[in-house]
C-alpha cells in the first residue's frame, strides 16, 4: 500500500528531490548558490565602502594644473567627489566649513591635494594646521607642487606631510601622476577617523 502525502514521511516513494538525477542537479544548484553567497561576502564590504567614498581636496591656484588634474581623475574614474579651492584661507574655509562652505558635510576628505605657493594663505600654513588639529590630522596631505628647493621638502616633512610630489613639466608624466596619487590615496589607502569632525574653532 502507498501512502501519498505532502511530507516526505507520507510517502514510500522518492521525491522527485531524492531521486539519483535530481540529487546531482540539487548539489549543484546548492554548490552555485554558496558560491555566490560568498562573492556577495567578499564584495559587500566594497559596496559599504563606496557608500561612503570621501571628498578629494584639490588646492591648487593655477587653472591649467587644475585642469589637468581634474581631466586626470576623470580618466581614473574615480567616484569619489572632487573639490576645488584656488587659495590656502578657502582650504581652511573648506575643512572648518566656514563661509560658504557653512552648513556642508563635516566629513573630512578622503585626501588632500595640497599645491605650496599660494597667495592669502600658503601650502605650508595649511598643512601646519591640518597636522596640529586632532580632528585633522589623520587626513593624508599630499604637497603637489613645481617646488623642488630643499627647503619646501624638509619643511613638509618637519610638519607632517604624507608625501611630496614635484610637478611633472610634461604633459603626459603629470596626468599618470596624478592619477596614481589619486587611486592609492583615495580608494587603496586606509586611515583612521573616517566618521570624525573638523575643529569648529580657527587654529
Amino acid at each position: 500500500m502507498t501512502l501519498l502525502g505532502f511530507g516526505r514521511g507520507f510517502s514510500s516513494h522518492p521525491t522527485p528531490w531524492e531521486r539519483p538525477a535530481a540529487k546531482a542537479n540539487k548539489a549543484a544548484i546548492f554548490n552555485s548558490l554558496k558560491a555566490k553567497e560568498k562573492r556577495l561576502r567578499r564584495w559587500f564590504p566594497l559596496m559599504q565602502r563606496m557608500d561612503k567614498l570621501r571628498t578629494i581636496l584639490l588646492v591648487d591656484d593655477d587653472p591649467n594644473d587644475v585642469e589637468l588634474a581634474l581631466q586626470a581623475l576623470a580618466e581614473h574614474r574615480l567616484a569619489n567627489e572632487i573639490a576645488v579651492v584656488n587659495d590656502g584661507e578657502q582650504a581652511l574655509d573648506f575643512l572648518y566649513r566656514w563661509g560658504p562652505f557653512e552648513g556642508s558635510d563635516r566629513t573630512p576628505p578622503a585626501v588632500v591635494l595640497l599645491d605650496l605657493k599660494m597667495p592669502k594663505v600658503d601650502g605650508l600654513t595649511v598643512l601646519r594646521t591640518i597636522k596640529s588639529d586632532q580632528a585633522l590630522k589623520t587626513v593624508p596631505v599630499v604637497m603637489l607642487t613645481s617646488s623642488r628647493e630643499e627647503r619646501d621638502l624638509i619643511a613638509s616633512y618637519e610638519l607632517g606631510v604624507n608625501a611630496y610630489v614635484v610637478k611633472p613639466v610634461n604633459f603626459s608624466q603629470f596626468i599618470e601622476a596624478i592619477k596614481q596619487l589619486g587611486f592609492f590615496w583615495a580608494v587603496l589607502n586606509e586611515c583612521p577617523g573616517k566618521s570624525g569632525t573638523a575643529a569648529q574653532a580657527r587654529v
